[in-house]
């Protein structure tokens, strides 16, 4: 309860200071910043000395992937039922397909199930997730915006020097050693640092808009994201017999809502920026009730 507590409160907090005049346009940027180059290395070095490795970890690394592959094809099955435009259809394949399962999933995998299950959530992201978005968003991009083409020498570059990720490979060379009691309790502090911190941060970015003339594609993209999407993963699983710790993270974070950063490219792009936006701020409202449908389902 404490952990629900804490996510509303900074949440609150953040919209709350949104509304100030003297906080800075950027204060949101250098929140996301921390997190980025402090807070997420130090969880994952903090707690990847603790996964148990086995077969079990398969799941979250193919989930993102069938996840993937699974949001786009729904996509593109409404924009041929409903004949979306380029610039629609382009907006959902990058936000539907891509979840939220760094900046949210991570500080709601640990409220609602605990720090220990962290690396799962980790490896599901730094993996699948983040990989996708600089492989698989950038080919978007490059499909539906006018402009130039992106390389594959700066799409390799993006994903190696990405922090979290150095820390997950520095993690994974570390493993046979124990870190001195000093260090691991620093990492631990740091880590702890993450759920209350992006919380605030989205506050300061959250916008709820209503989606204007978007109203079905934005229906469809989040009843594919947070609806659809985890009951097929949760039900494959089930199906399987997957039943480890390992799977109900990945099941949790594909229920994820839209990524944060996939809406800000389609915003970039100028690709339906009012449905992003839309997408976006209400996903992660929403996805408070489904998450926690999708948790009682487990």
């Amino acid at each position: 309860m404490s952990n629900f507590l804490l996510i509303f409160i900074c949440l609150g907090a953040g919209m709350l200071l949104q509304r100030r005049r003297d906080m800075p346009e950027s204060a949101a940027l250098a929140l996301n910043l921390y997190v980025i180059y402090m807070a997420l290395p130090a969880l994952v070095l903090a707690q990847m000395p603790k996964l148990t490795f086995s077969t079990d970890l398969l799941v979250p690394i193919v989930m993102p992937w069938a996840m993937l592959a699974v949001g786009a094809f729904l996509v593109l099955l409404g924009r041929r039922l409903f004949h979306w435009s380029r610039e629609v259809t382009g907006c959902l394949l990058l936000c539907v397909p891509l979840g939220n399962t760094s900046f949210l999933g991570i500080p709601m995998v640990t409220a609602f199930f605990g720090a220990d299950m962290v690396p799962y959530a980790v490896i599901y992201d730094q993996l699948g997730s983040f990989i996708a978005l600089s492989t698989y968003g950038t080919l978007v991009l490059a499909s539906y915006q006018e402009g130039s083409r992106p390389q594959l020498k700066a799409i390799v570059t993006k994903i190696v020097t990405f922090p979290p990720f150095l820390a997950l490979v520095l993690a994974f060379a570390l493993l046979p050693y124990d870190y001195p009691a000093a260090l691991a309790a620093t990492l631990e502090r740091i880590g702890a640092s993450l759920v209350p911190v992006v919380m605030v941060a989205v506050g300061l970015q959250l916008k709820i808009r209503l989606p204007g003339p978007y109203v079905v594609p934005f229906g469809h993209g989040l009843l594919v994201k947070l609806v659809v999407a985890p009951l097929l993963a949760l039900f494959a699983c089930k199906a399987l017999g997957l039943e480890s710790d390992a799977a109900r993270i990945a099941v949790f974070e594909a229920g994820m809502p839209p990524m944060v950063t996939a809406g800000a490219l389609a915003l970039a792009a100028g690709l339906a920026t009012e449905l992003a936006a839309a997408l976006v701020g209400w996903g992660i409202v929403i996805s408070f009730v489904t998450l926690s449908g999708l948790y009682w389902l487990m």
